[in-house]
C-alpha cells in the first residue's frame, strides 16, 4: 500500500501536507514512442518512472508484424540510457487486411500483447486502420478466443458528427455492437474523455476496462482557447466540457479497477504543433506521475494512486505486480518550457508551471 508522512500542515484534508509518498512501481498502458531519433529523444522519460509500456504501434508503415513488432522492441532498448530499466510491451496494429494467424501467433509467442483498434483516420497515423470492424471478424474471433486484449481508440470519424460527439457516437454504434458479437472479448477503451464512457465502462462486464491520462484530469476543453489558440492542449480525443473532467476524476480515485493509468503521451516537434494544422497529441511523459498524484492529492485521494498506477493495469492484463518502488516527493517542480536534443524540440505537459510534487528517478 502507498505510505506517506505523517500530516503536518494546517490543511487536514486526507493526505494532504504529506512528505514523501511511495508506491509499486506504476506502468503506462497506452504510450507512443515514436521512432528514431524522437524515440531516442523522449524514451527516458517514461522508463525513469514506469517499469513497462504498453507501446502503440501507429509508426509509418505501422507495426502490423511479428518481425516489424520485434524490430520496434529492440529500436526502443537500444534508445535507452545505460541502465535504464524498462519492458516495452508490443502491440499489433489492426487494418482491414490483417493476418488473424500473425496476431494469433504474435501473442501465443509473447511477441504481442495486445492489439489496437484505429477506426482509419481518427488521429495520427491511423489512415491505415479499420475501415468496418465486420472487416475484422476472425481476428476478432481469435483473439477472443485466446484472451488477448483488444485496445480501441474510441471515436466514429465521419464529418456529420461534431468532433465533441465522437466518442459517445462510437459508444452507442460500435463498442456496444461489438461487445454484443463477442461478449468474451477483453476490451480497454483508451483515454476515455467523457461521462458517457465511464458510465459504459462502469455497466459493462468485468472484461471491459479504461485508460484515463494525466492531461484529461486536468483540462477542458476551454484550456484550448485561453488567451489565444493552444495547439499544445490539443489531442485527440479532443478534451470535453468541465463536467466531463470531472466524471473522469471521480473514476481515477474511485477505487474501480477497471480504470487504470494510460498517458497516451504523444510527442510532436514543436514546430509541428505550433504549425497551421496543428498535430493532435500531448507530450506528458515526463511529468506523468506529478501530474497524476497532483490530482489525486487535491482529491483527497492520494492512498488511491497506487491502485490506479500499478495494480488495476496489470490485474487486468494478466501480468504480474512489478517488485520495485518509487517515491514521490512533495517539492516544487518546475516543468521545462521544452525538452531540446539537436534540432528537436518538444513541449512537454504542464510547461513553465510548478507542480508541487516531484518524482525520484527509478
Amino acid at each position: 500500500m502507498p505510505t506517506a508522512e505523517p500530516n503536518t500542515t494546517a490543511d487536514n484534508a486526507p493526505n494532504r501536507g504529506a512528505g514523501n509518498l511511495t508506491i509499486r512501481e506504476p506502468d503506462d498502458w497506452h504510450l507512443h514512442l515514436r521512432d528514431d531519433a524522437m524515440l531516442a529523444h523522449i524514451v527516458d522519460f517514461t522508463a525513469r518512472q514506469f517499469a513497462r509500456a504498453i507501446v502503440m504501434p501507429n509508426l509509418v508503415p505501422p507495426v502490423t508484424t511479428i518481425a516489424a513488432a520485434e524490430a520496434y522492441r529492440d529500436r526502443i532498448l537500444g534508445a535507452l540510457s545505460p541502465g535504464r530499466r524498462f519492458t516495452p510491451l508490443m502491440t499489433a496494429y489492426l487494418t482491414d487486411e490483417i493476418d488473424a494467424g500473425e496476431i494469433g501467433s504474435g501473442y501465443e509467442r509473447g511477441v504481442f500483447t495486445a492489439c489496437k483498434l484505429y477506426p482509419a483516420g481518427a488521429t495520427t497515423n491511423s489512415a491505415a486502420g479499420v475501415t468496418d470492424v465486420a472487416k475484422i471478424g476472425s481476428v476478432l474471433e481469435r483473439i477472443q478466443k485466446i484472451g488477448m486484449p483488444l485496445l480501441v481508440h474510441g471515436e466514429v470519424v465521419s464529418p456529420d458528427i461534431d468532433i465533441f460527439d465522437r466518442e459517445a457516437r462510437f459508444l452507442e454504434t460500435v463498442l456496444a455492437p461489438l461487445l454484443r458479437d463477442f461478449p468474451a472479448l477483453k476490451v480497454v477503451l483508451e483515454h476515455i474523455t467523457t461521462a458517457e464512457s465511464v458510465d459504459f465502462v462502469q455497466a459493462a462486464g468485468p472484461t471491459v476496462a479504461a485508460t484515463i491520462t494525466p492531461h484529461h484530469l486536468r483540462i477542458d476543453r476551454n484550456a484550448l482557447f485561453e488567451g489565444g489558440m493552444r495547439p499544445h492542449a490539443y489531442c485527440l480525443p479532443v478534451a470535453k466540457r468541465r463536467h466531463h473532467r470531472t466524471a473522469l476524476r471521480q473514476a481515477a480515485i474511485s477505487g474501480n479497477p477497471k480504470f487504470f493509468l494510460g498517458t497516451d503521451s504523444a510527442p510532436h516537434l514543436k514546430q509541428d504543433k505550433e504549425s497551421a494544422c496543428s498535430c493532435a497529441g500531448i507530450f506528458c511523459a515526463p511529468a506523468a506521475l506529478e501530474s497524476y498524484a497532483l490530482t489525486f492529492d487535491e482529491e483527497g485521494a492520494l492512498d488511491r494512486l497506487e491502485g490506479f498506477a500499478s495494480e488495476f493495469g496489470p490485474r487486468f492484463y494478466g501480468l504480474p505486480l512489478n517488485e520495485g518502488t518509487v517515491t514521490l516527493r512533495r517539492e516544487a517542480f518546475t516543468v521545462p518550457e521544452t525538452f531540446t536534443r539537436d534540432d528537436i524540440s518538444v513541449v512537454p505537459f504542464h510547461a513553465g508551471e510548478t507542480l508541487a510534487w516531484r518524482c525520484a528517478d527509478r
